[in-house]
Order: structure tokens, then sequence, then C-alpha cells
């Protein structure tokens, strides 16, 4: 897998071209500015670098200069991007040393062409293919879950995200796949009217984005933060690549998700016959058993969610949290739960 770092501070821009570029298996690094780029390009030692010209901090010359004077990435393809208006401008970066330029608004195509064609020559220029790749054989060795996890600590994109942060939307291509390193997420839909319903909820260890392994597909569900936390993203080809090469960890993955689906069932069934109280009180527990939440701290989560998850109201949820309350089975803490009788919520459930 060929890497990319873009800079670029148009951050409408930066989000479209490196979702397109995932789409063409690079794994992308992106920076919004000139220094961060600069750090960026030091610690990852990418395959090839695309940075705007005009940025705040450091502007695209100053990148260049900077990393053209250090030994670890002065050799680096590296692609200007520009305004057509900014013709000069290229042809100072050009004169600077660049390999090439973009011209904005671009073909996503043509931006390809422009790479494949830059890496070729790069490759051909030193006699040796880009650092970053994987053996072919690799995938073969992928033979559980615990191997894919730590595959995915390897190879994966690592992305840190704040509390309500979206990490994929509803009806945008589902192009990765995500593993949880800490915090707490959660998959939802809006029905007709607007609400929101939650169906899923994901702590550390997990995967989600499973929806299509044979075909690029889109999301059927938004995924947002519950809370902050840190993952790992890998492209749905690459993981279709490992699943092709490993019939165990194929069916270690199906066995999940058909236990995944049980826990749904079950939790249908609830909300459809379970008493108010009873859901409440599921919910609750579903936290303190799928989160292995340390009794001494506080449940953190909205009553919005909370209620959204047990499929009643949120006024029914306070009630039912007041009564918990009364007989101390919980304790409230402004809008944080705490358990107090662990056993007695399990004599509800």
């Amino acid at each position: 897998m060929k890497t990319v770092l873009l800079i670029e501070n148009d951050l409408t821009l930066l989000a479209n071209t490196k979702e397109l570029l995932e789409l063409y298996d690079y794994k992308v690094w992106y920076a919004e500015n000139g220094e961060i780029g600069v750090n960026l390009a030091l610690q990852t030692n990418p395959d090839i670098i695309i940075c705007d010209i005009m940025m705040p901090v450091l502007n695209g010359y100053e990148v260049f200069e900077k990393l053209n004077k250090n030994k670890t990435t002065c050799s680096i393809p590296f692609i200007f991007l520009s305004c057509e208006n900014e013709i000069s401008d290229v042809r100072k970066g050009m004169n600077l040393g660049a390999n090439d330029y973009v011209t904005k608004p671009f073909n996503i195509q043509y931006l390809i062409k422009t790479i494949e064609s830059r890496l070729a020559k790069h490759a051909i220029y030193n006699h040796n293919t880009p650092k970053k790749s994987y053996p072919v054989s690799e995938p073969l060795k992928i033979n559980s879950l615990d191997q894919l996890r730590e595959f995915f600590k390897k190879a994966g994109e690592f992305e840190e995200f704040d509390k309500h942060e979206v990490i994929y939307r509803e009806r945008k291509n589902a192009d990765s796949i995500y593993f949880v390193e800490k915090g707490l997420l959660k998959t939802h839909r809006m029905d007709e009217f607007g609400k929101e319903l939650i169906t899923g909820i994901y702590k550390k260890e997990e995967f989600l984005g499973f929806y299509s392994f044979k075909k690029l597909s889109s999301y059927p569900e938004t995924a947002s933060a519950l809370e902050n936390g840190s993952l790992y993203r890998l492209s749905t080809k690459r993981f279709q690549e490992i699943l092709s090469g490993s019939h165990q960890l194929t069916l270690e993955l199906a066995q999940l998700q058909s236990e995944n689906l049980s826990v749904l069932r079950s939790h249908l069934l609830e909300m459809a016959y379970g008493s108010v109280l009873k859901k409440t009180t599921n919910t609750i527990l579903k936290f303190v058993d799928g989160t292995q939440n340390n009794l001494l701290e506080a449940i953190k989560i909205s009553r919005s969610d909370l209620a959204s998850i047990a499929g009643i109201s949120t006024e029914s949820l306070i009630r039912s949290l007041s009564l918990l309350k009364k007989e101390k089975l919980i304790d409230i803490e402004g809008r944080n739960i705490k358990i107090l009788n662990l056993q007695e919520l399990y004599h509800i459930r």
C-alpha cells in the first residue's frame, strides 16, 4: 500500500481528496497547514507528498525547502497544488526542484496518473520499489481475530477522535473497516420522523464497518463517538484481500457476526415486550458489561442516547432512573450515573 502525505488548508478539499485517494488504495496522511505537514513527513516518511502552495504558518515553498534539506525526506517525490491563476507560483515551485504540479480544481483520474507516474519514475531512478508495502503472502498469516487486531495496529491508519465526532456517515462509500483502540462509539440512523435510533455500541478491541465484502457499497448508518478515543482504519479492499487468504479468519468473523445478531435479536425482543424499568436497567447493565466499566467511575452518556438505546422516551427513562436512585441502586451525579448495587440491578434484568 503506497502512502501519500496530503497538505492542504482547504478542509473540504482535503477531506474529499483524501477519501478519493483511499478509494484507489492509497494510505493517506493529511495535514491542514505546512508546519503539521513537515512534522508528519518526518514522522511517516511517505512515498509521495502533495502540497498546496498558499497556506498559513508555512507555505508550500517553505515546506518543500525544509524537507529538501533533510536527508530522510529530500528524495520523496513532491507535487504542488495550485489554482489556475497561480502559474507564476508554479514556476517558482518547479525552479525550487518540485517534481510536478496539479492545478485546482483537478480531475481525480489526472491526479492519480500524476502520482503513479512520479512513483514509477522514482522507483526506476532508485532501482527499488516503494518502501511501505506488505508482502503478498502476509494476509495468509492472519488466521485469527487476535492476529487481525495486531495487523490493524501495525498496518492501519491511526486516528484519534473527540466526543461527538463523526467517524463515517450514512450513504457515504463504505471504504474502510475500523478497530477501536480506546473510547466508545455508537452507530445510529434517523427514522422517518427525524428521531435518532442507536443500532450499536462499540468499545475497545472491537471492529465496526462490516457491511459488504464483495463490492464497494455505502454505509447504511452513521458512526460517531460517545467519548474521546482512538482507532485504526484499514481499507475495505485491503480487508477483502486478507479474508481471501484465510478461511479460518472468515469463519471467526462469521461467528462474531452471528453472536452480534443474537444480541440484537434479544435487544429487539426486550424493546418490544420489556417494561420501561427493565429496559432502563438492561441498558445501564449493557454499559457495565460491554465497556468493562470500573464501578467506582460513573457511566458518562447523555439521557437521550440512553433512551435511544433502550427504545423508550427520554421522559420515561428519567422516571426510571429516579426510581432506581430512590431504591439506592444507582446514584445520579449531574449527567453521570454511578452504580451502587450491581447485584440488585441484575435481579431486575
